[in-house]
């Protein structure tokens, strides 16, 4: 007796299979944007704050952070990290420690980000464009602590966005004149002078080692930005 042939399921090419995860991925991006609009939309008015990681508490870089995410927050603003340890860690205690709510955006990576104990609020992402979203749209000004690349990075990433108008004109402060300095005086001295940056496009930074200072830019910005 002849046994029926069985159809089987076509197999998938390559692409296809690729096809399929990309597909299932848009659905995960979409769904970490959801969590994270429901979870913060109600910490405005809110300041975003970067620093290195690796900042020791015993350093005086840690107890500037502290202090400025201190008076940030008794003024009623939300303090936004990125959750880890360091200088987020100095910023997330100084807020809580003050009326604001303390905010880390803490980032899932292979050497894994451990959240700081300073939190109110803490939320996990997979997707770094997707974390540097909710930094920039809930922030009323970008506060920048010493740091390496990372915090170079959304440092010159905040200042392209006001550049291109595609984000308010917030202030961007950077904390440590010392630190800063030679950066921002090379910024002037270099690239301005080449004409690859026009003057009036550093208008927006700021440099201080005030925290109160720090303050006052922001409630300024904050003031004129909610006419």
């Amino acid at each position: 007796m002849k046994t029926k042939d069985r159809k089987r399921a076509p197999e998938l090419r390559p692409d296809e299979t690729f096809g399929a995860k990309e597909t299932w991925r848009v659905f995960r991006i979409m769904s970490e944007f959801v969590d994270a609009f429901e979870t913060l939309k109600h910490i405005e008015p809110a300041v975003t704050m970067w620093g290195s990681a690796r900042a020791l508490p015993t350093s005086a870089h840690y107890k500037l952070t502290y202090e400025t995410a201190k008076v940030i927050s008794n003024a009623g603003y939300s303090v936004i990290t990125g959750g880890g340890p360091g200088l987020m860690e100095a910023a997330n205690k100084g807020a809580k420690e003050g009326r604001g709510k303390s905010v880390g955006l803490n980032i899932k990576i292979p050497e894994e980000q451990f959240a700081n104990r300073y939190l109110d609020v803490h939320i996990d992402f997979n997707y770094f464009f997707v974390r540097k979203v909710m930094f920039v749209k809930y922030a009323s000004a970008f506060v920048i602590m010493p740091g390496g690349f990372g915090t170079m990075d959304e440092l010159f990433e905040a200042l392209t966005l006001i550049q291109t108008e595609k984000s308010d004109p917030f202030p961007v402060v950077l904390v440590g004149k010392k630190y800063w300095g030679g950066m921002v005086k090379w910024i002037q001295e270099s690239v301005v002078k080449a004409g690859y940056v026009h003057s009036s496009d550093l208008r927006f930074l700021k440099l201080t080692d005030d925290p109160k200072e720090v303050l006052q830019i922001i409630k300024k910005s904050h003031k004129r930005l909610n006419r």
